[in-house]
């Protein structure tokens, strides 16, 4: 859960860009655009941003230092017109970029899906040409000593669960589990 205990500085979020920058894409297409509000710069827009969010999703960030929403080309930029059906799977491979980089920083970004994709759209005037994926928080963690407010709380703290490799994992063919 991200916190805001204090801003990121500017250099901060321009290593979290470099990160995106240097991701790899189909044919160096780099599809990816995010959208930028941070907290201490930008409230207004922060605040719209965070308006655009699943109930939810509120409660689990509405401390954090920068969001960001993450959106693909649909088209490939060096060739015009032509459909890009890598662009989704390249911006979400550069926003993994930015979860990376914000724990090797001390910092904790929290991806999420529930938002309003039509009011992201209008309220900051995205092109249709470009899907909206996913927002992303980022900030301070929240230290184990502070307290957890209570509607987010047994989430936080229930243990981890994953499939099963063989669940998701073939040998072969499909539907032979690798394990």
């Amino acid at each position: 859960m991200p916190s805001s205990r204090s801003a990121l500085t500017h250099e901060e979020i321009v290593t979290l860009s470099e990160a995106v920058r240097w991701a790899p894409s189909c044919f160096n297409d780099q599809p990816w655009r995010y959208i930028l509000w941070d907290r201490f710069g930008d409230g207004d827009g922060w605040q719209q941003a965070y308006d655009c969010l699943s109930e939810g999703n509120r409660a689990w960030v509405q401390d954090a230092s920068l969001l960001m929403v993450a959106c693909a080309d649909s088209e490939f930029a060096a060739r015009p017109g032509r459909p890009n059906r890598f662009g989704q799977y390249d911006t979400g491979a550069a926003s993994m970029a930015i979860c990376l980089q914000a724990s090797a920083m001390g910092l904790m970004a929290h991806q999420m899906a529930g938002v309003d994709a039509e009011r992201l759209r209008a309220t900051f005037a995205i092109p249709d040409r470009y899907a909206v994926m996913a927002m992303i928080a980022v900030g301070a963690p929240v230290e184990s000593s502070e307290v957890i407010r209570d509607v987010i709380r047994e989430r936080e703290l229930a243990p981890r669960t994953r499939g099963a490799l063989g669940e998701h994992f073939f040998a072969g063919k499909w539907d032979r589990g690798l394990v």
